[in-house]
């Protein structure tokens, strides 16, 4: 049975490492990230029952305001130091779900843990809203744009998403169309650049039987698809000259008619278009209407190209492997230094480009760590910055190059017949008392530097053989600072 999920948001590293050791004992799982992280804390936790924060965060009551706006309906705990309940603002105590010292006495935190369903209940807010919408990355270019969804997303606005080929203008149409009213409805995509001008009047607006030669039968056009819902106009700027025309009439009157017949059709669809191409360049050329562009051009969302947000691509590694995973269409896992110098190649297919690269590697080398010197010859011209390093994403891998190839062995140690050496177990508690929690960790850091040892270093296995996720022994590695 899955165990339900906590968040505790703090900088205190002594406070974590005692909630860790303490919930964990009480069968939780706890995630600690810090004030920065704290959405991608609350992204990863599918179970997530409580959030705890840490008092001593810069701009305290700000952070509680963003995690309660982040994830309304999930209680939020805070945590202060011992005598320092008093000093708590009123104002913040009446934010938060509870305030609590720490450390906590044992019957005061199992009395709160076993209210958390209730408590979540009581809220009774909307649910967590999606996170990175698709659109994976921190820089602030990509922040803006999910800023820009949520802003249109409640009205019935059109929207013309700007950018290179490969940047993801599809994927923000679905957000968009995820994000309304009319989620429920069709998202009916066409790309007006992939279809002949003389086919295109009947694609988006069907025909009738014998309208033209071929037309065996009525058919729909994608206006009449999309009925309700939204329709994603992809590559506007290709459209031929005469199809603008009558697009644009769509648009004012929201009726249009079938090819080969007279029948009036009213519809209720809501425009999303999307270019490559400098619009405002093409009407300068004779090549796009300015009228139509004023009308498309109600609320612009323009996207980065992938070399203008550089800073994204190891978060965009990590979710296009986590998606090739899913898929079950194989995996593939980059060190720091490989990501450092993907991230000084200018990437001209952006995001497109970079998906193909990782599928390419996933099939070349399937199952895989990518050091520096494994990416192809394009990549070694470029030079790996002093003092780089990746912080916070799951997939990105820091043993040595030297255990490559033992990480695609798939010979697995069997536990039973390793011999551990003997740990120091007490039966019974001293009359002078203990520390329990440096008493655990000594267990936890003894036993891992037994698997570490039995495994030859090799963290993946290692990670196996304590029935862990590499990446939980990872951050113990790090807390623990052990190498």
């Amino acid at each position: 049975m899955a165990l339900p999920q906590l968040l505790l948001i703090d900088e205190n590293i002594t406070r974590v490492h005692q909630f860790e050791s303490i919930l964990s004992f009480m069968e939780y799982q706890v995630s600690a990230v810090n004030a920065d992280n704290y959405i991608s804390g609350i992204n990863k936790l599918e179970r997530l029952r409580a959030i705890f924060i840490g008092n001593g965060c810069d701009k305290q009551a700000t952070l509680i305001k963003a995690v309660l706006d982040y994830a309304p309906g999930v209680p939020v705990i805070l945590l202060v130091d011992k005598g320092a309940l008093a000093q708590v603002p009123s104002a913040i105590q009446a934010m938060v779900t509870k305030t609590h010292e720490w450390p906590c006495l044992y019957p005061v935190l199992t009395e709160t843990l076993k209210k958390l369903p209730a408590l979540a209940k009581v809220t009774q807010k909307p649910k967590i809203r999606a996170g990175n919408k698709g659109l994976a990355g921190s820089s602030q270019r990509i922040k803006k744009v999910r800023e820009l969804i949520d802003q249109v997303s409640g009205s019935n606005a059109t929207v013309l998403v700007l950018g290179e080929s490969g940047t993801g203008k599809e994927v923000v149409a679905q957000a968009l169309h995820k994000a309304s009213d009319r989620k429920n409805k069709p998202f009916v995509p066409i790309n007006c650049g992939a279809i002949p001008g003389e086919l295109l009047e009947s694609e988006l607006f069907g025909h009738e039987k014998g309208a033209f030669t071929g037309a065996l039968t009525a058919r729909q056009g994608r206006f009449e698809m999309a009925e309700g819902g939204t329709l994603f106009l992809d590559e506007i700027g290709d459209m031929p000259m005469p199809m603008q025309v009558k697009l644009l009439r769509v648009l004012q009157e929201r009726t249009f008619e079938r090819v080969g017949s007279n029948k009036t059709i009213a519809c209720d669809v809501r425009i999303i278009a999307a270019t490559h191409r400098n619009l405002e360049n093409e009407i300068i050329e004779k090549r796009f209407r300015e009228d139509l562009f004023y009308r498309l051009n109600v609320f612009p969302i323009e996207l980065p190209s992938l070399k203008e947000r550089a800073e994204d691509i190891p978060l965009l590694v990590n979710d296009l492997v986590h998606k090739m995973e899913k898929s079950k269409n194989g995996s593939v896992q980059f060190t720091a230094n490989a990501l450092a110098l993907m991230m000084q190649h200018p990437w001209p297919g952006n995001v497109r480009e970079l998906s193909n690269f990782i599928e390419r590697l996933s099939i070349t080398n399937p199952n895989t760590l990518i050091d520096a010197e494994d990416l192809p010859e394009k990549f070694q011209g470029y030079e790996i910055p002093a003092g780089f390093v990746v912080e916070n994403i799951e997939d990105v891998v820091e043993e040595p190059l030297a255990v490559k190839a033992q990480l695609d062995e798939e010979i697995q140690p069997e536990p039973e017949k390793i011999a551990f050496e003997a740990v120091s177990v007490v039966s019974q508690l001293p009359e002078a008392g203990m520390d329990l929690k440096e008493y655990l960790t000594d267990m936890e850091v003894n036993l891992i530097q037994q698997a570490l040892s039995e495994c030859n270093g090799v963290v993946a296995h290692a990670a196996k053989l304590l029935n862990m996720r590499r990446t939980t022994l990872v951050e113990k590695l790090r807390k623990y600072e052990l190498s």
